[in-house]
């Protein structure tokens, strides 16, 4: 992608509306635009990691067996009084009628309306264990939307939802969706902490809340240092075998880890000083098992193996793409802009033509352009007018993981410096070891 085609809305100055480091610079690298009190407009570069985000997710969803369909953002209301949440769920929820007088509402979550598909379908144990999700926006109507995507009012979520035949089987399937999340934090750059969490208006009976650790984070959290340290499993892990991923669970939770919510000081006080973390945190990820809540008022029962039926055994698990780009910033920027982890950062690379108009620079810019398309990356090529300094600048803001320096000096030696944007590090390299690397040729 050119710079110079490109739309990315550089801001010069920090937004006095924005209060978290997030949302300040989400707005001046030209990733979102507020449309509206908590809603907002992902820009071309938001866009791109919104995407990446979303792949991790799909991928190790799929992984750990889930099924992605796609549930529509209007609901009708009859399903809710079903469920008894109609009512329940308060001012959050959104309710609005069409013109037939009939009663919506714009889904805030989907218990109800995934349960009703699955009544509708499966009505054996023999298709069971089931777990279905989707990627889908969502609206809540916060009293204080606030820190841009972090708390907004119409956001983008992950959210699945396991069928079971019994508890065994549903805490089975929250096990796998536990590991999962590990994953997927991982691979984003994240050290995620899973911690014992209220169930909220979702109800239920056990929960988890990954929180990553930064200062800007919105809670307090108490944990073990042994957290720090504990390995993340690595693409070999079996999700169908229950007993290895309950062996993983068990070593995740056995450390002590809570939310300020759910502290228990006398816990805490017999855990060695030295061993105590306690500090900020920022929520990415919620999973929940709640077995009959839903499938009981909504009738939604299986044939078991003994010929009786059974109302199934549920559980619901989000992430929140746009919320998790707010989280990664928080946990990877400094005083320059962003620092991107490689998996979801919108460019791999930017190549910055120091004088654009100079024959020599102009062609060995094209060159590695080409070279790196060609090895399948994502490239950004800044092929614009504006100054070295400015160049520079709009390079560490958008947090591009490898910036490629081509100057006239260096293009007259066959050299570039290549910079990497998380250390500051610089290195001058040739042409050819750089296309080499590559697997290109001069």
């Amino acid at each position: 992608m050119r710079l110079s085609r490109y739309f990315l809305p550089i801001l010069k100055e920090n937004p006095r509306e924005a209060e978290i480091v997030s949302h300040r610079l989400m707005l001046r690298a030209g990733m979102i635009r507020q449309q509206g009190q908590g809603s907002f407009t992902m820009l071309p570069l938001g866009k791109r990691v919104l995407d990446k985000v979303c792949r991790i997710i799909r991928e190790e969803q799929d992984r750990a067996g889930a099924l992605e369909i796609l549930m529509p953002t209007i609901q009708s209301a009859e399903l809710w009084r079903e469920s008894g949440r109609y009512d329940a769920y308060g001012k959050e929820m959104l309710r609005i009628k069409d013109r037939q007088e009939r009663e919506l509402l714009y889904g805030p979550t989907n218990e109800e309306m995934v349960t009703e598909i699955f009544r509708s379908y499966v009505k054996s144990y023999k298709d069971l264990p089931l777990n279905l999700y989707h990627i889908q926006w969502k609206f809540r109507d916060e009293v204080r939307p606030r820190f841009g995507v972090m708390r907004g009012r119409e956001f983008l979520m992950k959210d699945a939802y396991s069928f079971d035949l019994n508890y065994e089987g549903a805490k089975a399937a929250y096990y796998r969706m536990f590991v999962s999340y590990l994953r997927t934090f991982t691979r984003m750059g994240l050290k995620a902490i899973p911690m014992r969490a209220d169930t909220g208006p979702i109800g239920g009976d056990l929960s988890h809340e990954f929180i990553i650790l930064a200062e800007t984070g919105e809670s307090q959290v108490f944990c073990h240092k042994d957290f720090l340290e504990l390995a993340v499993p690595g693409e070999d892990v079996d999700f169908g075998n229950d007993g290895e991923i309950a062996d993983i669970v068990t070593r995740w939770t056995t450390p002590y880890a809570a939310t300020d919510e759910m502290h228990d000081e006398a816990a805490w006080d017999t855990i060695p000083e030295g061993d105590r973390l306690s500090a900020r945190g920022i929520e990415v990820g919620h999973i929940f098992h709640f077995g009959e809540k839903y499938s009981k008022p909504m009738n939604a029962k299986v044939q078991g193996p003994d010929g009786k039926e059974h109302f199934v055994s549920m559980g619901s698990y989000g992430i929140g793409p746009t919320r998790l780009i707010a989280a990664i910033i928080e946990a990877s920027h400094d005083e320059n802009g962003i620092i991107w982890p490689e998996s979801v950062a919108p460019f791999d690379v930017v190549i910055i033509n120091m004088k654009a108009g100079d024959a020599e620079c102009d062609r060995l810019c094209e060159q590695l352009y080409s070279a790196h398309q060609a090895a399948g990356l994502d490239v950004l090529y800044d092929d614009t007018e504006q100054r070295a300094g400015g160049k520079f600048a709009t390079a560490d803001l958008i947090g591009i993981p490898w910036q490629v320096i081509v100057g006239p000096r260096g293009a007259a030696a066959g050299e570039v410096e290549v910079k990497r944007r998380s250390t500051g590090e610089r290195d001058v390299k040739s042409i050819e070891t750089l296309l080499a690397s590559l697997g290109q040729k001069a």
